[in-house]
């Protein structure tokens, strides 16, 4: 079990995933103290080939930050990002968890064919590399497809979840027919898992990513 002194902290590249990580450590880890911190221009920057360079740095410095104030597990819950996680928590000495390695890994758990959603390009070419590498763990060979959402993300960047959700369900059913699994590759796609019903699987990576974290928080702690 984790305790009151048992400190989380998460690191975001965008506003609209503190309240739902906030929310699931409130019911997976309610006794944990939960810790944000937030770098709202690392999207924007990572298209920008003069400063998508920094952005590795930025991202540990956060990590360090969050070792700093005392954090007994720190997760990314950008998928952007993700595969920073490794060598951030290296440097800072505390475990750092990606958001979408259990998605990955229930993603090749599921079905052959896996139809991945983003809604970004930087964050559809990591997911794809994570599944082939997640399958190769598992010794599977998944068929991997992907999708970009084109305008989901400019219209929840603005605040219009209504658009972003259509916009991504209609890419659901698209990738449905084609498929054994989809899967969402952000955070904030979440919410439109639940504005479709499909005959496959749709798999989001918040849920899977924090039972995981509270597995080993309480495996770490008994």
């Amino acid at each position: 079990m984790t305790s009151a002194a048992t400190r989380i902290a998460f690191v975001h590249s965008g506003a609209v995933n503190i309240a739902p990580f906030t929310a699931l450590a409130a019911e997976l880890l309610p006794d944990a103290t939960v810790v944000n911190y937030l770098d709202d221009a690392i999207i924007r920057d990572l298209a920008d080939a003069d400063r998508a360079a920094s952005v590795p740095e930025r991202v540990g410095e956060l990590v360090r930050a969050a070792a700093a104030g005392g954090a007994d597990a720190v997760m990314l819950t950008c998928s952007s990002i993700s595969a920073l996680a490794a060598p951030a928590g290296a440097e800072a000495g505390v475990p750092v968890l990606r958001v979408d390695e259990a998605l990955a890994d229930a993603a090749v758990r599921t079905g052959d064919r896996i139809h991945v959603l983003a809604t970004l390009e930087t964050t559809r070419r990591p997911t794809l590399a994570l599944l082939r590498e997640r399958a190769v763990l598992a010794g599977v060979e998944p068929e991997l497809s992907s999708e970009v959402v084109g305008g989901a993300f400019a219209a929840v960047a603005v605040g219009d979840r209504a658009t972003h959700d259509a916009l991504v369900a209609e890419a659901i059913e698209r990738g449905a027919a084609q498929a054994d699994v989809i899967v969402l590759a952000q955070a904030s796609m979440s919410s439109a898992a639940g504005a479709v019903s499909v005959a496959v699987p749709v798999l989001t990576s918040p849920r899977l990513a924090m039972e995981r974290l509270a597995a080993r928080l309480s495996g770490a702690h008994t």
